[in-house]
């Protein structure tokens, strides 16, 4: 089971299709396909969300699988097809493993967020209902597992279930030597009304954004603010191997990452045409 949050896991519905927020936190997919079929709303880019995908693909612990190679042919059970993280992780299958992601059955959990229609030659299905994620693993239902908010089962599930990669770190940190980014998950959206009303406050959001962002660091001085005993050990290694900032926002440090996504959603069918970066955001953010 997925933890419950806050505003749910349907809050980037409600945006997309109620407008029910003045800023809310989206899906950087579902965003992108709702703004090229002519959707109001904008966005700022602040990123909140930042995920890499070889941290989150499972098989079974005995699995001859070993490489993502090894799923051309295979059953992968996802969220949804269009869900940031399959976006993300068909991508880097493409561009970093020389995997056709068109060869992989994808099993999705549950609807997508916004109709759409898979393009000829690739195959997305439904799971069979009543089973859970660790039950369709160690039974072969499916063969692999991708998720952003991977089941709790299947986090504590040792001796059966592991990470693809066995030096899950050291296979992220090569992500971005490759790449110098950690990639983005999820943006900002902001409903029509603010932009009418008050447009000088997208600026300000992203002021504030940083500022919180600042502020946050402060918490890692105090080694027990965490309930992670070496949070602070942590800390320090990720900074001594990247002195970058992994969580920066505005335009033109993200580019590389947006054009690399965009360029996916091109490719998994789930854009008509090529978009613009300059298009995702309000014109107040455009020089970031």
């Amino acid at each position: 089971m997925v933890p419950p949050r806050r505003h749910g896991t349907n809050r980037h519905g409600r945006m997309l299709h109620e407008l029910e927020f003045d800023f809310s936190e989206l899906s950087l997919v579902s965003y992108i396909m709702a703004k090229s079929r002519g959707a109001s709303i904008t966005a700022i880019p602040v990123f909140p969300r930042r995920l890499f995908s070889q941290n989150h693909i499972w098989v079974r612990e005995d699995s001859s699988i070993t490489h993502p190679r090894d799923l051309a042919g295979k059953r992968v059970l996802v969220w949804a097809f269009q869900v940031t993280m399959s976006v993300l992780a068909k991508g880097d299958m493409r561009r970093d493993y020389g995997v056709d992601w068109r060869e992989i059955t994808w099993v999705a959990q549950h609807s997508e967020e916004l109709p759409w229609r898979a393009p000829a030659g690739v195959r997305v299905e439904r799971c069979e209902p009543g089973l859970s994620v660790l039950e369709m693993l160690e039974r072969g239902h499916v063969d692999a597992y991708i998720n952003p908010h991977p089941d709790l089962n299947v986090l504590e599930a040792d001796g059966r279930v592991r990470r693809l990669f066995p030096e899950t770190e050291k296979e992220c940190w090569s992500h971005v030597d490759r790449h110098g980014f950690l990639p983005i998950m999820h943006l900002v959206g902001v409903h029509p009304r603010v932009v009418n009303e008050r447009p000088a406050l997208l600026l300000d959001m992203m002021k504030m954004w940083e500022e919180a962002r600042l502020q946050s660091l402060d918490y890692y001085t105090d080694p027990s603010f965490s309930q992670v005993v070496f949070m602070r050990q942590a800390f320090d290694a990720q900074r001594r191997r990247s002195t970058s900032n992994l969580w920066t926002s505005g335009i033109a440090a993200n580019r590389k990452n947006l054009e690399y996504f965009l360029s996916d959603c091109v490719d998994q069918g789930l854009l008509d045409r090529a978009m613009a970066i300059e298009e995702l955001f309000h014109p107040s953010t455009l020089d970031s």
